[in-house]
């Protein structure tokens, strides 16, 4: 069964781990965006600007779900070999 399993392709899973590697790096730039004034010494950006900094929270479980769904996925197709 090994040799039938293509290395690049697609796993349950790995899209929601690819979508929450993006929302956590926009996060992170909206939290350096958001800091900056701070050792700049200029007018601190609006409120919204810390609301966008939470990205990297919902980011880091967005991945965590995909890692979830994969590892769930991968327990399924072991107990299904094993039989």
């Amino acid at each position: 069964m090994r040799d039938k399993t293509q290395t690049n392709s697609a796993g349950p899973g790995d899209g929601l781990i690819r979508a929450g590697v993006v929302v956590f790096f926009l996060g992170a730039v909206a939290t350096l965006v958001t800091v900056a004034p701070l050792f700049l010494g200029s007018h601190p950006f609006p409120a919204y600007m810390f609301g966008l900094s939470m990205l990297m929270a919902v980011g880091f479980l967005i991945a965590g779900a995909g890692v979830l769904r994969s590892v769930a996925a991968g327990r399924r197709r072991a107990r299904g070999a094993g039989r």
